[in-house]
């Protein structure tokens, strides 16, 4: 179920809260909504308010977090990717036809978590059973260094590859994280109930009106942030590939031993 799907119907059950707590307004007698039940039912809002406040602003953070480790580790790739292509290009011809096959690779990976840069997900079926950076690791192993140079190349070119690949694997298990059922289903009650209760006190004018609904969708738009950020490879804001385009140019531009600090 996509993000806005679910903070769409959380938005309803909002509309639902208040639609609820007209109705009650005014069926209910008089003594139900003023003096000290009117206390108590302010008290009781202002406590939910706050629980669902903090537990919002606490999702928001972890969320952000999970989306700003998501960009990191790929912007760190692509500095991975450009110092493997350092490293295989001053490895020597034998190595050629390896740094020919990585920007394939990348391409690849590039298709993969990016379908069309549009806002389709990730293809995380295909990420689990890529083989091009695990060829490319094996093309780097069958090398035959000839000096003390070529072998710490050879070492350090491997090092770089399992970096990368142990970086394709948390970006899968990152993406099976999600937010439990339960507790939308928790956080959509306390919200329903909460709207409930402001449209039993408030006047039934539209100034307040349109003042409650305003606080719904910014409270939904709230919810798809969280359940957008928390799955960084899917849905409308996803992390960027400028890093591994960026690569792929360098690569692309490098001359035969490109510096790595041009």
């Amino acid at each position: 179920m996509s993000a806005l799907l679910i903070a769409s119907i959380i938005f309803a059950f909002m509309l639902g809260g208040m639609l609820l707590g007209s109705i009650l307004r005014v069926i209910l007698p008089d003594d139900h909504t003023q003096a000290d039940s009117k206390d108590i039912l302010m008290t009781s809002a202002g406590t939910m308010a706050t629980l669902i406040a903090l537990i919002i602003g606490l999702l928001v953070t972890s969320a952000k977090g999970t989306y700003d480790d998501t960009s990191s580790t790929i912007t760190q790739t692509g500095a991975d990717i450009i110092t493997l292509n350092y490293y295989l290009s001053s490895y020597g011809p034998e190595a050629e036809a390896v740094r020919k096959h990585l920007p394939q690779a990348i391409t690849a990976a590039i298709e993969r978590i990016w379908p069309n840069e549009s806002t389709h997900g990730a293809d995380l079926a295909k990420m689990e059973s890529e083989t091009e950076m695990t060829a490319v690791y094996h093309k780097i192993l069958e090398l035959l260094p000839k000096n003390d140079s070529q072998k710490y190349l050879q070492t350090q070119a491997l090092h770089l590859i399992d970096n990368m690949l142990r970086s394709r694997w948390m970006l899968i298990e990152q993406s099976q994280d999600e937010l439990p059922r339960a507790f939308l289903v928790v956080l959509t009650f306390w919200l329903t109930v909460l709207f409930a209760q402001f449209s039993l006190l408030a006047p039934r004018n539209r100034t307040a009106i349109s003042a409650l609904i305003i606080c719904a969708i910014s409270m939904s738009g709230a919810i798809f942030l969280i359940l957008e950020l928390n799955q960084p490879l899917e849905g409308t804001i996803k992390v960027s590939s400028a890093p591994l385009h960026k690569a792929l140019i360098l690569m692309s531009t490098s001359g035969d031993n490109p510096a790595l600090g041009n």
